[in-house]
């Protein structure tokens, strides 16, 4: 792992700020580490080092404003520019401090209309556990449902094939899994990882740009799923599907939304596939009565196909 790390943060957009502070520092149980000057809200996962992964921006509009990747240092960061240019995609660079703690960012559009950045500097906070003979986990902000980290996002757009390409030729991510669309050759949903986890990030045929399907927090256990699913019944937050698991990735999930209407998982990984592995394939029925989405249930739930922000 020396070029994109891992998904490092999302901005978010919230319909009530108080309320989306609310879900997500109480119940999904974040911990709020600073505002800015324009409203922002910051916030971290218990195990994530970094000063944060999710931040909240309140407007008219539920949806996602952008998302970026942590790569390993400011060389990389200037290579990377370097590619996206030849590449012929525009590039931007964002100064140091627009975000809080975080450095100097390069932003490009992805086919399917995503606003996608990198970066590779943020600063440091910990997770509370210590360097030297660290505790496991630190009981003084371990609250709510409480997961690891951010994990990943899929994406709603267009041009998923071109995508995918940028992804994997560029930016040196792996495709694990897809999904096939109706003339059984063209990718319909792409699942790309820049690690050995089952997905980074995942792009899915939509007709509209730049939509967000859902941001992924990962938890220690199925166990620990399930009881975040006991939380969502007590706090009252609406349930999508599950808890169950996912046939594609093989991941143990349960998906639900945020009171803006932005939709949320929490997120079991039960897969590691290495970069030599071969992808794996699902067709369009498999992804539903083969269990790729609902692996107990085998069926496609409409809403995970039609309701995104």
């Amino acid at each position: 792992m020396t070029g994109v790390l891992r998904p490092g943060h999302v901005q978010l957009r919230v319909l009530d700020m108080e309320a989306g502070v609310h879900h997500y520092r109480d119940i999904l149980g974040m911990q709020e580490t600073g505002r800015d000057a324009e409203g922002r809200v910051y916030l971290k996962c218990r195990d994530e080092f970094d000063h944060h992964s999710i931040i909240l921006r309140e407007t008219d509009q539920a949806g996602m404003d952008f998302v970026g990747f942590k790569v390993l240092d400011l060389p990389t960061l200037d290579d990377f520019e370097k590619k996206l240019q030849a590449y012929g995609v525009e590039t931007h660079r964002i100064a140091a401090g627009d975000l809080l703690e975080t450095g100097e960012r390069v932003r490009f559009t992805t086919p399917s209309g995503h606003q996608v950045e990198l970066y590779a500097e943020k600063t440091l906070v910990g997770n509370g556990c210590g360097d030297t003979n660290p505790k496991p986990w630190d009981p003084k902000v371990t609250h709510g449902i409480s997961p690891v980290r951010m994990d990943h996002l899929l994406l709603f757009g267009p041009n998923v094939p071109e995508t995918l390409k940028l992804f994997t030729e560029v930016l040196g991510f792996n495709l694990v899994e897809r999904v096939l669309g109706p003339d059984g050759e063209t990718n319909i949903i792409v699942f790309l990882s820049c690690s050995i986890k089952s997905h980074d990030i995942a792009f899915a045929h939509y007709d509209e740009p730049g939509k967000l399907h859902h941001v992924s927090f990962l938890m220690d256990s199925w166990e620990q799923v399930l009881r975040g699913g006991d939380i969502m019944s007590m706090e009252d937050v609406p349930v999508d599907i599950g808890p169950t698991r996912h046939g594609v990735t093989r991941g143990q999930t349960i998906y639900a939304w945020d009171p803006s209407g932005n939709r949320f998982e929490i997120f079991k990984e039960d897969r590691q596939p290495y970069p030599d592995h071969p992808p794996l394939t699902w067709t369009l029925d498999g992804l539903g009565a083969g269990g790729g989405l609902d692996y107990v249930q085998r069926k496609l739930h409409e809403t995970f196909l039609s309701v995104v922000t």
